[in-house]
């Protein structure tokens, strides 16, 4: 086999591969002469097959099971030979002459191919000592826990059936029709829908309008949807909804005792609370590793600048710009609105792409270094993580999907192979806590707003990449998005 480079440019390798003829005859008698003794032909003794005749039959075949043997095991050994790693797959370019490749597999000519692909660039790690980030922490007070065991409670109030008109605060169940300029809209249906007056569970106006019905009364409410609705061909838009009033309940006492956490399936009252204290400070501890991963990142991509694969970079633009126009379409709106042009959005998304491509290398890089692996076992506790959050008559479905599906797999393994090098680096570098309030932990900081002002589009796709998140795992656990008039499900959870 005779290796030649062809192409040494940047990152940019060729490589020409030649196997003389002789070399691939010799492969492929050795096929034929084990497969002698395996097949069995009418008229001949099993192991006395002639040869010649084995390869009248099989040749062709057998010469293609060669070249792919070849081309499996040549491309990888090749490429780790000359000490270099490749960015993605490498490109396999072969003779497209039907002539030539008849001889080739007739064994009757060199088999030549050419590999194209790009390398990993050298990385030298550098010393973290001078990272510095501050981390924000946000002490979650009582009051808080209080407040949110008494949404909890909430959900368990008992409701009784009562005859006067609905107050706010009393629970209607109604069906309903939507309809814009007379025609029904899809999703604008539903029946027997729970509502709690003054919830604000549905658009504004919405629930006002059912304030002084009774049970069994119909009535027509029009509505304007938000601007910013969820449905973009919803959004702005007059409605009118045909509502039949089926009861009407009035509260019983909210009771926030060991009672009322055993009807939502816990042990006690005290239990209840640490559940909820252990959701909030989950919540707000998300934010902080988030403020504290920004920084980190950002310093990394300081001090790190050199060429990144275009083939990586290429395929990650790909994605942030799909997720981008996806994003417009679904909010109804255009480059011009988010105040760009679509020339000067994909310039922001290229750079956005570099430096993420940039930051995963570096990451890969510092982690091998360090022996950062993701066990198997983690990875198992990721994948069924993932599927709990497709609706539950879709998880087994999805759990299949990834458990034969290894690129999926990898899509898994590599955001959590991220994370605990990030874990790493924050053992390494100096870590600096400071104590804030709740709403300076969740404001953004100056500069990314000032850097996304009046682009939600943009703001939202860079916060996609730089995370690498699953949004559509996400967007399935919305059920309340059906109803036409209810307000988007994420606006409503705290």
């Amino acid at each position: 086999m005779q290796v030649t480079e062809t192409l040494n440019s940047g990152l940019k390798r060729e490589i020409k591969i030649t196997v003389p003829a002789g070399d691939m005859e010799a492969k492929l008698m050795a096929r034929l002469n084990d497969a002698r003794d395996k097949v069995r032909i009418n008229g001949f003794r099993p192991g006395k097959v002639p040869v010649q005749h084995l390869r009248k039959m099989y040749g062709k075949s057998f010469m293609a099971e060669v070249v792919n043997e070849i081309l499996n095991d040549s491309t990888r050994s090749i490429i780790s030979g000359r000490g270099e790693k490749a960015a993605m797959q490498p490109e396999v370019i072969m003779t497209e002459d039907e002539k030539e490749a008849e001889k080739i597999l007739a064994g009757g000519a060199d088999f030549e191919f050419r590999l194209n692909y790009e390398v990993i660039p050298a990385i030298e790690i550098k010393d973290f000592s001078d990272i510095k980030v501050k981390r924000q922490v946000y002490d979650v007070p009582e009051s808080e826990v209080d407040d949110q065991v008494k949404r909890v409670a909430e959900s368990a109030r008992s409701y009784e059936p009562k005859d006067g008109k609905a107050a706010e605060g009393d629970r209607v169940s109604i069906d309903y029709l939507g309809k814009i300029g007379g025609e029904a809209f899809a999703g604008g249906a539903g029946t027997d829908q729970p509502l709690v007056l003054g919830s604000k569970e549905f658009i504004p106006g919405f629930e006002d309008q059912l304030i002084g019905t009774k049970a069994g009364e119909e009535k027509q409410i029009t509505v304007t949807f938000p601007e910013n609705y969820q449905a973009a061909h919803l959004a702005g838009k007059e409605a009118t909804f045909d509502v039949t009033v089926k009861e009407v309940a009035k509260p019983g006492a909210l009771e926030i005792n060991d009672e009322t956490a055993k009807n939502l399936g816990l042990e006690s009252l005290e239990r209840l609370r640490d559940i909820v204290r252990g959701q909030i400070e989950n919540q707000f501890g998300s934010m902080t590793r988030q403020k504290v991963k920004r920084q980190l990142l950002d310093q990394l991509d300081a001090a790190y600048s050199f060429e990144a694969p275009s083939k990586l970079v290429e395929a990650e633009f790909n994605n942030i710009w799909a997720q981008v126009n996806r994003d417009l379409e679904a909010a109804g709106r255009t480059f011009a609105d988010e105040e760009t042009t679509e020339e000067e959005a994909r310039a922001e998304y290229m750079r956005l792409a570099e430096r993420r491509v940039r930051l995963g290398l570096v990451l890969a890089e510092i982690g091998e270094k360090a022996g950062v692996t993701v066990s198997d076992e983690e990875l198992q506790r990721g994948l069924f993580e993932q599927v709990r959050r497709f609706p539950a008559n879709q998880q087994q479905e999805a759990f299949e999907f990834y458990r034969s599906n290894p690129e999926a797999i990898n899509s898994l393994r590599a955001p959590m192979f991220e994370e605990k090098v990030v874990d790493y680096l924050l053992g390494q570098i100096s870590v600096d806590d400071v104590k804030v309030s709740k709403e300076e932990l969740m404001a953004d900081d100056e500069e990314a707003e000032t850097a996304t002002k009046a682009k939600p589009a943009k703001k939202a796709a860079a916060k996609k990449a730089e995370a690498k998140a699953s949004e559509a795992a996400d967007e399935a656990e919305e059920p309340k998005k059906k109803a036409a008039p209810k307000k988007k499900a994420a606006k409503d959870a705290e």
